[in-house]
């Protein structure tokens, strides 16, 4: 049994991202870690680690989440199906919160390695 929980921002930000490029089943086949900064450092703003496309079948991806670090979380900024990725991730237990830009986009929290799984249903439902 594991007794150490997961809260570096950079660590959560890390397994999220081998999730979204490991797993193979639809829709997670569809997307990709894009323009990932190895060396992002995290802020209390949250740091840009990278994105999340879709990939398209002309080459180039559409960005459907981008992935900011802070020193105890990941903070996922989801701009693709914000309904359905907000409606799974607030069921799933996950901090949720909306942000008011235009478009709309919606905010989801990742505080530990263990809510990983999580937010990945969360972008699942928003890109279904």
């Amino acid at each position: 049994m594991v007794e150490e929980r997961v809260t570096d921002g950079v660590r959560i930000a890390q397994i999220l991202s081998s999730e979204v490029d490991g797993r193979e089943d639809p829709p997670l086949d569809s997307l990709s870690v894009a323009n990932a900064n190895r060396n992002v450092e995290p802020t209390a703003d949250g740091a840009l680690a990278y994105e999340v496309e879709r990939n398209g079948e002309s080459g180039g991806g559409e960005v459907v989440a981008k992935v900011f670090v802070q020193p105890d979380r990941v903070r996922v900024e989801l701009s693709e199906g914000i309904e359905a990725a907000a409606k799974a991730a607030r069921e799933a237990g996950l901090r949720v919160r909306p942000k008011a830009v235009e478009p709309p986009r919606v905010l989801v929290f990742v505080e530990s390695g263990a809510e990983v799984k999580r937010a990945v249903d969360a972008l699942v439902a928003a890109v279904r």
